[in-house]
């Protein structure tokens, strides 16, 4: 048994090896993707005027890369295209909106943006979650429960939202 101890050890670090290997192959491989898919958009938004979901999808990888000021701008432009955009998706573009102008800390501006896109798609819980947690960092705290409330409506086993309100219970009550 002692003299296949390091066989084993070996074999061990070298599945361990392989595994961090794939792994890292995988993140690669996504990251050229995604690279190249904003290079393509990056380009063509330079050049002529995009449809609003290539708009949407440009300001998603700057959001990703932490470029706020830069997918504020593009969500703005794909808002205000030409064509016909369903609610929904207008509701994707204004709480993109809403998260870059929260992480800015423009809370107010992101607020209103929330509430854009909840107005036009009123049973969309990420955005009402994220309005909770912007009225949480103003101190609202009524309002953010009544937002983490009004997602569990429409998705009870919602873990963030549900989390937050046993939280926000417990302020309440102190108070």
């Amino acid at each position: 048994m002692k003299e296949n101890l390091p066989i084993i050890y070996i074999s061990i670090l070298l599945g361990l090896l392989l595994i961090v290997a794939i792994l890292l192959f995988r993140q690669i491989i996504k990251s050229r993707r995604t690279e190249s898919r904003f290079s393509k958009l990056q380009n063509k938004l330079q050049s002529q005027k995009g449809t609003a979901q290539e708009y949407y999808e440009l300001a998603g990888i700057y959001l990703d890369k932490k470029l706020f000021v830069q997918a504020i701008q593009l969500l703005q432009r794909g808002l205000k295209s030409d064509e016909e955009i369903e609610p929904e998706n207008k509701a994707l573009m204004y709480n993109a909106l809403g998260f870059a102008y929260f992480s800015q800390e423009q809370y107010d501006i992101a607020i209103r943006n929330y509430k854009e896109a909840i107005k036009l798609y009123p049973e969309y819980t990420i955005a009402l979650n994220n309005l909770g947690n912007v009225y949480e960092k103003k101190q609202l705290i009524t309002q953010a429960f009544e937002c983490y409330k009004k997602t569990l409506e429409f998705d009870p086993k919602n873990t963030v939202a549900t989390k937050r309100v046993q939280s926000l219970e417990k302020r309440l009550v102190a108070n």
